[in-house]
């Protein structure tokens, strides 16, 4: 495998240049920074859950400073992270339960069913038809998020009910709300005439797609969500047929959808010169190459290790690691920390790349982006607000006691630490 140069991420500096989201602190980034350790990973996860978490209705606020997560735009973080927070909650439960720690493995798998139960009464019982937009459904990736955590949580937790509201996502995103079944009459994110997945659908007027986005985070996504329920449902299950939307589709079938929308993606949201996943494209225009996100080729990476290991095709490994070598020598640079945007709900994609290197790295071997995955841990947790324990999102200057932070911001740190010990 190609050797990853590293010289520019360990230069000693402390610049001095501002961002946006922490502006009035400077870049603080000295040669030497302490190593965290796994006793600072469980105390990092605690505070994202002690100053994040409404504990009356186990879902996430927006801010530190919201009193309750009331619904969108009051106080309750958005409907489509809620999941990634979830998965948090299950990593806690499955690292407890590694590290041979009853207590806590207990206490993480109660958490982890008392979100997904909290999550499910607030998101109107997980009914993927309700346009309820304060509570309810309006994006197919909103949805196709729920897709791959409620399968991930069946994967851990054993509850068939996860794997059943899974399907039923799934199968709400590809085929749509069909009238017949009393739905709202769109037709799907699964556009049959280019093979790509719509980003969403018209609240006004459902059953037309006309012009809409087909981008990556409902894309690569989908292969996700496609190729989790193929690795947890069972063999032999018979194909149904003559249904607007079947309930559940067959090993085959997910594995089939899965490849389709992957080449899809490759085909046209993917550079294979340079890594780069655009963020998407209108019909036959030009795709956004300049709109290159994190979380984006987290989920490329993803969904091309999980093919990579459902068929051993090298193919889908070397792209990967092109896309996860895009994160570390172009995205991350100059600072070789993850970047921070400073954008609605963009403090996230650390916590969805998060869950995707890990597969890349212990999956698969590739455990050259660990020297990188480390550094970014250890000035993130450095540059915490130390009278909590919580992280921003930008790792490299130092948060003040007290600062209002975002869940989406708060969760980065913590979500590489649950997934990636200590190296000591």
């Amino acid at each position: 495998m190609k050797t990853l140069i590293f010289s520019a991420l360990c230069l000693a500096t402390t610049f001095c240049i501002s961002a946006s989201g922490n502006a009035q602190n400077k870049v603080n980034m000295p040669e030497s920074v302490p190593s965290y350790t796994n006793a600072d990973t469980w105390a990092a996860y605690e505070a994202f859950n002690t100053y994040l978490l409404d504990p009356e209705k186990n879902i996430y606020k927006e801010f530190t400073t919201d009193a309750a997560a009331v619904e969108r735009l009051k106080g309750a973080a958005a409907i489509w992270t809620q999941p990634m927070y979830v998965d948090m909650a299950l990593n806690a439960y499955k690292r407890a339960k590694k590290e041979g720690n009853r207590k806590l493995a207990k206490k993480y798998k109660k958490f982890s069913k008392d979100l997904l139960a909290g999550n499910k009464a607030h998101y109107v019982n997980f009914n993927f038809d309700d346009q309820n937009i304060p509570r309810g459904w309006f994006i197919y990736d909103d949805i196709m998020w729920w897709t791959i955590t409620l399968a991930r949580a069946y994967e851990t937790l054993g509850d068939r009910s996860y794997l059943e509201d899974s399907e039923r996502s799934f199968a709400r995103v590809w085929y749509g709300s069909p009238k017949e079944l009393g739905g709202i009459g769109d037709h799907g994110s699964y556009d049959s005439k280019t093979g790509g997945m719509f980003w969403d659908w018209d609240q006004k007027n459902p059953g037309d797609n006309t012009g809409h986005y087909q981008s990556a985070c409902i894309n690569f996504p989908t292969v996700v969500a496609a190729m989790t329920l193929y690795n947890n449902v069972p063999k032999g299950r018979k194909a149904i047929t003559g249904s607007p939307r079947p309930e559940y589709q067959t090993k085959e079938q997910y594995l089939e959808k899965a490849k389709a929308i992957y080449k899809w993606g490759v085909d046209n949201l993917f550079d294979p010169h340079t890594g780069i996943i655009a963020d998407g494209r209108h019909g036959n225009g030009e795709p956004a190459w300049g709109h290159c996100l994190v979380y984006n080729q987290a989920t490329f990476i993803g969904a091309s290790v999980l093919l990579y290991k459902a068929t051993d095709e090298e193919q889908y490994l070397k792209n990967a690691i092109l896309a996860a070598d895009h994160i570390l020598n172009v995205l991350s640079a100059p600072l070789g920390l993850l970047p921070f945007k400073q954008g609605v709900e963009q403090g996230i994609y650390t916590t969805i790349f998060s869950q995707y290197i890990a597969m890349l790295v212990y999956d698969c071997g590739q455990s050259q982006y660990l020297p990188f995955i480390h550094r970014t841990i250890n000035y993130g947790w450095m540059n915490r607000d130390e009278s909590r324990n919580l992280t921003g999102g930008d790792y490299s200057k130092k948060w003040e006691n007290g600062a209002k932070i975002e869940s989406y911001s708060a969760s980065g740190i913590p979500a590489l630490m649950l997934l990636f010990p200590a190296e000591k």
